[in-house]
């Protein structure tokens, strides 16, 4: 599986998207390992997605699951998360440059191993997220959510701020009124605006804190999103890569302002996210 560095990716990118070619891409946090590949020339031995329909699964032989049989009679599934006093300390960090001013949003993570009697195949196949990606020997990801769409010349961006728990009393209500996710949510949404300023024209929100449910392995929960919309210019499939590169990493998984709190990011967590919140998609 051949990576790109930041600037052979974009290279290719402008390439077959002006060339109106079809490829897949996987994109690290910190933008420095890249995979670019036509459609057509994704071995389904190294890399299988479906990315809401979008799929090589039929050319991997994947049914929609994985028979009963195939899978561990028992699953085990055993997390441990970093201790409290590692967590305090990165929490802690991140606590003392908001209240410096230096940031008004940090999205702090972890990480958190985890040990399965299941492949990570397994894991793909039994799955249901409307974006999900396996590669082989190295990771599996599902995710629910956009971070951009192109349809006729038009860029949309969807950021996902806000969740509770769908079974509580009240749950829509006391989510809408939540003071802390109505700030954070709006936080987001205008550093999205502002990202998506820099490549589009005529910005706009088209719809504001809308609510989405998701079913998750613990039962559902509401999520609050927003759509923005922008006009790319007339050329924008000859310069794709520049238009992607320029708004990462996503905004809605660093934080604002941007720059300074990846900083704040790099400083409190201690290590690398690889391409844990990077980003996978297709053209």
């Amino acid at each position: 599986m051949k990576l790109y560095s930041k600037q052979e990716a974009i290279a290719r990118m402008n390439m077959l998207a002006g060339c109106s070619k079809s490829f897949v891409f996987l994109i690290d946090y910190s933008q420095e390992q890249v995979y670019v590949e036509e459609t057509a020339e994704v071995s389904p031995e190294e890399l299988i997605y479906n990315l809401n329909g979008f799929t090589n699964e039929a050319v991997a032989g994947l049914t929609d699951e994985l028979p009963p049989e195939s899978l561990p009679e028992q699953i085990e599934w055993i997390s441990q998360p970093v201790s409290f006093q590692e967590y305090s300390g990165a929490f802690g960090h991140v606590k003392k440059n908001i209240l410096a001013g230096n940031s008004f949003l940090t999205n702090l993570t972890c990480r958190t191993p985890v040990q399965t009697n299941l492949t990570l195949k397994d894991i793909y196949c039994n799955s249901r997220a409307l974006y999900k990606v396996w590669v082989k020997n190295r990771f599996v990801v599902f995710s629910p959510e956009i971070f951009v769409r192109i349809k006729k010349g038009t860029i949309s961006s969807y950021p996902m701020k806000g969740t509770i728990d769908a079974t509580l009393p009240d749950a829509v209500q006391t989510l809408m009124n939540d003071g802390k996710e109505a700030a954070e949510h709006a936080t987001i949404v205008d550093l999205i605006r502002n990202d998506l300023s820099i490549v589009a024209s005529h910005v706009r929100v088209e719809r504001y804190r809308y609510i989405d449910v998701l079913q998750t392995n613990r039962g559902p929960i509401l999520q609050t999103s927003s759509e923005i919309c922008g006009e790319l210019p007339e050329d924008y499939k000859r310069q794709l890569g520049d238009i992607l590169f320029s708004m990462l990493p996503a905004g809605s998984i660093t934080g604002a302002p941007k720059k300074k709190t990846m900083q704040i990011i790099r400083e409190a967590e201690g290590y690398e996210r690889g391409f844990y919140t990077g980003i996978t998609g297709y053209f």
